[in-house]
């Protein structure tokens, strides 16, 4: 379970750093319809490799909840890297 504990500890880290770095990136509406369309993407790229199986994943390092083909926790990490990239810029930008 290793991959799905780091997958939602990744989570809250980024949620914190957004409220730590005051740039209140989860509260707005566009970063929410940004991130529907990633995901959006990231179903059809990620959903293709993981049918076919190109990529494959260890069962006992997750939980067995898939979307699809999909891991859970790929959607986690996905939504931790863009969101910590975002939130990075934003505040770059604001300095």
């Amino acid at each position: 379970m290793e991959y799905t504990y780091a997958a939602v500890a990744s989570v809250i880290v980024v949620v914190c750093a957004d409220r730590l770095l005051k740039t209140h990136l989860v509260h707005q509406a566009r970063f929410w319809i940004f991130i529907g369309i990633m995901f959006a993407f990231k179903t059809i790229v990620n959903g293709y490799l993981t049918w076919r199986p190109i990529v494959l994943y260890g069962e006992s390092f997750q939980i067995a909840l898939r979307i699809g083909t999909i891991p859970v926790e790929d959607y986690l990490f996905g939504f931790s890297l863009i969101t910590s990239s975002i939130i990075l810029w934003e505040w770059w930008k604001s300095r």
